[in-house]
């Protein structure tokens, strides 16, 4: 398959052959208890990925990628392997499902894809769910990193002026031309200097499933991303342009790196480069 996403449908006929992944995750300020939902109520068979618990915890910023040995470890204990085809989903529709996607691929895992709509669409297509916590036979990964899919903000800087890749931004458009304050204290508000935006809700349906690729395309286009060209992804903390990397994929861009530290990192420092409008 090419395509990065799979129909629920698609995953109900496939239980207990694949390995299912709740990566549900929610900002700070929306008040929701993201473990909590799950042990409420998950597709069967679901583990849970917990992208703040699974992340680098010697840097003041959120959930940025582990170490390969520590995402081994970790995942290992969750009992994913790369031998077994992924499905994550949140229940967003597509949002923290995205970025647990994005880590696995940059983690060497393949075979990894997001549930169209996540788990919402799950229910509202009354399909079965169970409660409390599942678990996997624990598997032994050995640490692999593929480092073309992430930047830094060293790499962002380089890229910035030497213009050796686009910057596609995919926070809403208040937040990218400064209009908005971030959700996080003490961030500058703005962009970086040449980025595109495509606000990440635009590349969904109503739904929280993901649209076409002909419905793709344009939106894309109306924001000047060459998609011929290099692509890096960036928003707020790494969470949202992992969706957009999703999006791309979908349109057969598989290539497309993520800017971990993202707004959090870029907004909060003193040595970057920020401009407001559009």
């Amino acid at each position: 398959m090419t395509d990065p996403l799979v129909s629920a449908d698609w995953l109900a006929s496939r239980l207990g052959e694949v390995q299912v992944v709740d990566a549900t995750w929610f900002m700070p300020g929306e008040g929701r208890e993201c473990h909590a939902e799950y042990l409420a109520a998950h597709i069967p068979g679901a583990v849970f990925f917990d992208i703040d618990a699974i992340a680098d915890k010697t840097v003041d910023l959120p959930h940025m990628l582990p170490t390969a040995e520590t995402f081994a470890e970790m995942a290992g204990e969750l009992g994913l392997s790369r031998d077994a085809t992924v499905v994550v989903y949140d229940s967003f529709g597509i949002r923290s499902s995205a970025r647990v996607w994005w880590t696995l691929r940059v983690m060497g895992f393949d075979k990894v894809f997001v549930l169209d709509g996540g788990f919402k669409t799950w229910l509202a297509e009354g399909r079965p769910t169970e409660a409390g916590p599942a678990t996997l036979p624990p598997t032994a990964l050995s640490p692999r990193l593929n480092a073309r899919l992430v930047r830094d903000v060293s790499a962002v800087k380089n890229l910035l002026e030497s213009k050796a890749a686009q910057l596609v931004d995919a926070r809403g458009a208040a937040r990218f031309r400064g209009e908005a304050p971030e959700p996080r204290a003490g961030l500058r508000s703005g962009h970086m200097p040449g980025a595109r935006n495509t606000p990440f809700d635009s590349l969904l349906n109503a739904d929280g499933t993901m649209k076409p690729a002909d419905q793709l395309r344009p939106l894309f286009a109306a924001a000047k991303v060459d998609l011929g060209a290099p692509i890096v992804t960036t928003c707020g903390s790494g969470v949202t342009a992992s969706v957009v990397a999703l999006a791309l994929a979908r349109l057969g861009r598989a290539d497309v790196a993520v800017y971990d530290g993202s707004w959090t990192e870029w907004g909060g420092r003193s040595d970057t480069a920020v401009v407001t409008g559009s």
